[in-house]
């Protein structure tokens, strides 16, 4: 593992931003893996440990890896999710669906997975994912480490633009309509910012512009705008994404 660059640095403006560039999307797979083993692993000193996993195409592999060779998860581990699509929670596009090899292997009590309920009209999903993250915050869980994608267009989770910022405040999960037709149920920036550590997998040359703008911490940028109240924000790609031209 390599960095490709040193962070952007801290200030009242957000977080530093640690990149990381690995040699190939292979790698970039077999780090994330150890990375989360090991965050699925941490007990959080006995008190349990929240962990938020992302969707998108980047990060299954790292799921599937981890599935086949055993993980041993922490007690009092929980799993939760940055946003799923509002779908079947049995469709492959559900976010839920494309982890359950990875659940399977971790054998986690049904509470302790907290999914989207997409059987529950959109706005009640919303509202129920919202209730069940205050309950993990009021319980005292530790909110460990979170996954993020990065959209092309800038986005991540579920959060696509300013409207969707702006609904968010003083939320934890907030009901989307999606720019591509689809309805989905997203965390918010309150959640993230509980993260102790936030990692961006972004992977795949399409994302270059976005990432150039969130390593430049831009404000226009709706990604960096969700994390701008993180304490912790790194970003893992690999070559095809990282920004042409940066060292």
């Amino acid at each position: 593992m390599s960095s490709a660059s040193g962070p952007t640095p801290s200030g009242p403006d957000g977080p530093e931003v640690r990149p990381r560039c690995f040699a190939d999307r292979a790698a970039l797979t077999a780090a994330l893996a150890g990375r989360l083993e090991r965050a699925l692993a941490d007990s959080g000193a006995g008190g349990g440990v929240a962990v938020m996993l992302s969707g998108g195409s980047t990060p299954i592999p790292a799921y599937a890896a981890l599935a086949r060779r055993g993980v041993r998860p922490a007690p009092g581990l929980t799993l939760f999710y940055s946003d799923d699509r509002y779908v079947p929670s049995d469709s492959d596009a559900s976010n839920y669906h494309q982890t359950e090899p990875l659940l399977a292997a971790l054998a986690l009590a049904p509470d302790r997975v907290l999914r989207v309920r997409t059987e529950l009209p959109l706005e009640e999903a919303a509202a129920d994912y919202e209730v069940r993250l205050a309950q993990l915050a009021a319980a005292g869980l530790r909110f460990g480490l979170g996954l993020l994608g990065l959209g092309a267009d800038g986005h991540t989770a579920s959060l696509f633009g300013p409207d969707d910022l702006a609904r968010a405040r003083g939320r934890r999960a907030i009901a989307v309509h999606r720019p591509d037709g689809r309805d989905a149920v997203s965390v918010t920036p309150q959640v993230l910012a509980s993260l102790q550590e936030v990692v961006f997998i972004v992977a795949g040359a399409e994302k270059r512009a976005a990432l150039a703008a969130l390593l430049d911490r831009s404000p226009h940028l709706t990604a960096w705008q969700a994390v701008s109240g993180c304490r912790a924000v790194e970003v893992w790609t690999e070559p095809e994404a990282w920004p042409a031209g940066r060292a």
